[in-house]
């Protein structure tokens, strides 16, 4: 009786074991790795609703992979970076995808665009056996492993995370403000859903009730409904899980109105664009944030070179989709190198797990990821539209 039950508990361990992210099989492509090249895709949104930020992001990794091909590349291959136009289309990201993986045979898919669509096309890259590396999404499902799924061990993220970063924003909004009645707008898609995650759970650590929660369809412009319910309802604190012509758009309803109240934006809404283009309409703007926006007239070192050398590029400021692109290319350089010269699939996993710290030029938190932990780092800020300009009022935010 014992050394059966012995048997079983040994089993039972052993099954255990092996159904851990750092201990589960995973299967990994070398397809894309030749003697003088390592193939990179992408798909972005470069013609859709948020060209804005596709556009932007892939001129940053265009400037990345130029850089690093220009210094000898990987242990002498030149990354090949291939683009393709998603439009923020979950269906056209699938074909994309597909093209990227069956013709262009890509080692590495990094940076997707949109949670959507890098949803929708999730699962064909990993099950292909190729890391999905950092998208232009912070969505849970990006980074977060599944013990019982070896394959998702290919997803990694270095964007500040939705969830994590909208509670420690709001936590500080909270303390800061003491708001009876917060309430929140949300975009009704994974990224929209991710924010109000954060806002509910934070809001029940806090013992809080909100006070309304309301959302609204991707690629609608009136938002008079929502933000005519969140003002009756008494809001004194409004969280934003908008982009950028949203976030405008709920704004100067609300300054329509005659509204005066607090706004506190998810990550996504801490973009240049915002005060950019809604000027006096969303000053006083708060956002959670994960690096301080690089303004040409202020930087220094590194980072005004490096500005330099992007207008000159493309013709237009930087900006910080700019930024997140070509710390995607770069960090994938990184580790694309620590694997080595006889780089495989699994070096390169090796590598991104390994522990070892990618620290980017302009001030973010380091970049570091194990065995059991696919996400770069949680380290908010908190930033504030002044005159025109997103400026930091609280750093080294953790949750």
């Amino acid at each position: 009786m014992r050394a059966t039950a012995l048997k079983a508990a040994l089993l039972c361990s052993a099954m255990a074991m092996a159904a851990t992210p750092s201990t589960a099989q995973v299967k990994t492509t070398n397809e894309g790795i030749s003697a003088t090249e390592i193939v990179v895709g992408n798909h972005s949104d470069l013609s859709g609703p948020v060209k804005v930020w596709g556009v932007p992001f892939t001129n940053g990794m265009k400037l990345a992979v130029d850089e690093v091909n220009a210094a000898g590349g990987v242990h002498g291959r030149k990354i090949r970076l291939i683009i393709e136009d998603s439009g923020y289309d979950p269906k056209k990201a699938v074909l994309a995808t597909q093209k990227l993986i069956e013709k262009d045979k890509i080692f590495s898919m990094v940076g997707g665009g949109g949670s959507a669509p890098v949803l929708a096309a999730q699962d064909l890259v990993i099950d292909a056996g190729i890391t999905q590396l950092f998208p232009l999404t912070a969505a849970e499902f990006t980074y977060k492993v599944d013990p019982a799924k070896p394959q998702e061990r290919l997803k990694f993220n270095n964007l500040l995370p939705y969830v994590e970063s909208t509670r420690a924003a709001l936590k500080y909004m909270v303390e800061s403000f003491k708001p009876q009645k917060p309430c929140i707008m949300y975009q009704d898609d994974e990224y929209g859903k991710n924010v109000l995650e954060g806002f509910e759970k934070q809001l029940e650590a806090m013992k809080i009730k909100p006070a309304s929660m309301t959302s609204y369809k991707r690629g609608v412009s009136d938002f008079s409904a929502q933000v005519s319910k969140m003002k009756s309802d008494g809001c004194d604190l409004v969280v934003l899980g908008t982009v950028i012509r949203e976030t405008i758009g709920a704004m100067a309803e609300a300054r329509k109105l005659g509204w005066d109240v607090k706004f506190m934006g998810a990550s996504a809404t801490n973009v240049m664009e915002v005060p950019q283009l809604g000027k006096d309409v969303v000053e006083g703007l708060y956002a959670a944030a994960a690096f301080e926006v690089p303004y040409e007239d202020t930087a220094k070192g590194k980072v005004k070179d490096w500005l330099v050398v992007y207008k000159k590029a493309f013709g237009t400021d930087a900006n910080t989709q700019a930024v997140i692109g070509y710390n995607a290319m770069m960090t994938f350089a990184h580790y694309a190198k620590l694997a080595g010269k006889d780089i495989t699939g699994q070096k390169f996993l090796d590598a991104l797990e390994s522990g070892d710290v990618f620290q980017d030029i302009f001030g973010s938190p380091p970049t570091k990821f194990s065995k059991t932990n696919h996400l770069a780092s949680t380290v908010t800020q908190v930033q504030k539209v002044e005159k025109g300009r997103w400026v930091v009022v609280k750093d080294g935010l953790t949750f």
